[in-house]
């Protein structure tokens, strides 16, 4: 399986800050954003991932990433000229995809709790054994802001609609989506939407309609933040931190888990430790070694 980060758009909603820098390179604490998405799809075992971003950020990424290989990985790189909606993604990503299953998560979405690896790698194998869609729900204050997911008591998907007015459940269609190669097909035979965009939800009801859409439940052991208002991004700076320094593990550390996961070696890790040596950073990377 393959993985995509989204990480275009004008990051309007977060102006002036993203004047001059795209919204997923912003600090959360102590990482920037997209290490946390980038993070989850290292933890369901996908090593080749694709980036999409808008002309002018892409070499911002070439910079952070290279080719990935210091994390054991192999970046692509792609543009998305304008914000044509998240479902395009797999129309740009068709040649890096190829005849493989996929994965797309956004880059401004941040994933966190025990037995989330384990989560994401049953999504993997589900993907690989049957096909279809997988999709994950999660319970919100607002979720007028997002896709919101109708479902019956054995977890069965009912609907999916973007933004409704009327409300049929509380739980978001988070931005992490797993599914099979067809989805390239049905995101070419898309229409836009009145926004004008190519929707994921349209892309889930396709999965939806075949019976081949799977929901899985994000519970009160996971953390689900998108960082797409000021607000957002404070509160999951803040959550971070605590989380941080309470339990003296670092949360989304790319190479961290480049390393527990067999993508580099005990001297890779060492390498990239000492490029960070004179910061707290480095010394967490060192003490990893040393346990």
């Amino acid at each position: 399986m393959k993985g995509i980060i989204l990480a275009g758009g004008k990051g309007t909603r977060l102006h002036p800050i993203t004047h001059v820098i795209t919204k997923q390179l912003l600090p959360v604490y102590d990482k920037p954003m997209i290490y946390y998405p980038l993070s989850v799809l290292m933890l369901a075992g996908i090593d080749e991932i694709l980036i999409i971003s808008t002309p002018k950020d892409l070499e911002r990424y070439r910079e952070l990433f290279g080719d990935g290989s210091r994390l054991g990985l192999k970046f692509n790189f792609e543009k998305q000229a304008e914000p044509n909606g998240i479902a395009e993604a797999f129309i740009i990503a068709e040649e890096f995809i190829g005849v493989d299953n996929v994965c797309l998560i956004l880059g401004d979405n941040i994933f966190y709790g025990h037995g989330l690896p384990e989560l994401l790698k049953s999504a993997v194998r589900q993907i690989e054994t049957k096909g279809g869609g997988v999709i994950f729900g999660y319970n919100v204050n607002n979720p007028e802001r997002y896709g919101v997911v109708e479902f019956d008591e054995n977890g069965n998907v009912l609907s999916i609609e973007e933004k409704p007015d009327k409300l049929k459940s509380n739980y978001a269609v988070t931005g992490l989506y797993f599914y099979d190669n067809n989805v390239i097909d049905i995101a070419k035979s898309l229409k836009p939407s009145n926004r004008g965009e190519l929707e994921i939800t349209d892309v889930n009801n396709e999965y939806l309609k075949g019976k081949k859409l799977d929901l899985k439940l994000l519970g009160r052991g996971f953390a689900w933040l998108d960082t797409g208002t000021y607000d957002d991004l404070l509160e999951a700076g803040k959550y971070i931190a605590a989380t941080e320094s309470r339990q003296g593990l670092k949360i989304g550390c790319i190479e961290e888990i480049a390393y527990k996961m067999g993508f580099i070696n005990e001297r890779n890790l060492l390498e990239i430790a000492e490029k960070y040596n004179k910061n707290s950073y480095g010394e967490y990377l060192k003490r990893i070694l040393e346990k």
